[in-house]
């Protein structure tokens, strides 16, 4: 299509039978101004439009093409001079302008997919509703492809037979492939995080085998970014995630409060009044999930208490909010215990004298 245009317009300057160059070259900078004017107006007019629509695909697709057309038309009359010019004063660069030609609009086209995709990524990124991880992957193999694509056809512009690169790429592969293991196993790690999914961009991991806990930042090709809760990155190849063992704390379902208490061996006489209140206030508690696991029970004659527990979960799985939930059961406990008269125990030791060795001693 764009050879056809150039056809054309290399007609319209025969048919307006102008000799000198330098008009031919004025009215080929003219016809590029007419064009990037119309473009113009016809850009501000679609924005409009795209403007009210709550469809995203629109505004990806016309992020993507704005730019490299606008481009595309001054490339076109650009090249369209020089020949014009070349041609006249028989210059070598006539010959190579072709060639120029396709492969300025080759890479135009892969900036056009390329803007397409990061916008895409950008999108869809920012939408709560989207796994975050799922399209930061596909958009890698996106611009993945599109690389090896274009080179491919720049390759071939050029004269260069792409299944002779093929081939040689199938018989250095495996020569490239020992020098690259490394690198090969962290791209396949990064493969298997993307497909089974074990974590996301956002989730807290981490891994008792390793040294790793934090927040994940970003899942790359060949390492991936954790933030330390002391706010340090980490970067973690991502073959390390094929051969450890790892804890997705951000997919629990609840919180788990799990405590002890011991109180006097005086106050023996009301822990079972006590664990009962303890138990009721649990089951009425609005942050506490009475659907899981709930015990409260005496549990041991310890060497300086009579220790009973509670055993719970909490509906939310917010750090910060579990937290003061937990300060809430406590101290609710603290208020069950001191409205029985009994006391928290302290360890305390008490020794026995036999009142006749006494004696004999005096």
């Amino acid at each position: 299509m764009l050879e056809q245009i150039e056809l054309y317009l290399q007609q319209l300057l025969v048919s307006l039978n102008i000799g000198n160059w330098v008009a031919n070259f004025s009215v080929v900078i003219l016809i590029t101004l007419i064009l990037q004017l119309v473009w113009r107006a016809f850009a501000r007019k679609t924005e409009v439009i795209i403007e009210r629509t709550e469809n995203h695909w629109d505004d990806i697709a016309w992020f993507a093409v704005s730019r490299p057309v606008n481009w595309l038309i001054v490339l076109m009359g650009g090249s369209m001079a020089l020949r014009v010019v070349a041609e006249s004063e028989e210059l070598l660069l006539s010959e190579y302008l072709p060639l120029i030609q396709k492969i300025s609009i080759l890479i135009l086209v892969g900036w056009a997919f390329l803007r397409l995709v990061n916008k895409a990524e950008e999108t869809f990124v920012a939408l709560e509703d989207k796994d975050t991880t799922t399209v930061t992957a596909m958009a890698k193999l996106a611009k993945l492809s599109l690389a090896v694509i274009i080179i491919l056809s720049i390759v071939q512009t050029l004269g260069v037979s792409v299944s002779g690169v093929l081939a040689f790429g199938g018989m250095g592969g495996l020569v490239v492939g020992m020098a690259t293991k490394d690198l090969l196993s962290n791209l396949f790690g990064a493969l298997m995080i993307y497909m089974d999914k074990p974590f996301k961009v956002g989730d807290w991991i981490r891994s008792p085998d390793k040294s790793i806990e934090g927040t994940v930042e970003d899942i790359g090709w060949r390492v991936s970014r954790i933030r330390t809760f002391d706010k340090r990155p980490l970067y973690v190849p991502n073959s390390l995630f094929t051969q450890i063992v790892v804890e997705n704390p951000s997919r629990m379902s609840n919180r788990r409060i799990k405590e002890s208490f011991g109180l006097r061996y005086k106050d023996i006489s009301q822990v079972e009044a006590i664990i009962t209140d303890v138990r009721d206030m649990l089951n009425n508690h609005p942050d506490i999930d009475t659907n899981q696991t709930l015990i409260v029970n005496f549990d041991l004659f310890n060497n300086s208490s009579l220790d009973f527990f509670i055993y719970t979960f909490t509906k939310t799985t917010d750090w910060v909010q579990f937290h003061h939930i937990k300060q809430d059961v406590l101290l609710q406990v603290a208020k069950i215990v001191k409205q029985h008269q009994a006391e928290f125990a302290f360890p305390t030791r008490q020794l026995h004298l036999d009142a006749k060795v006494l004696e004999g001693k005096a």
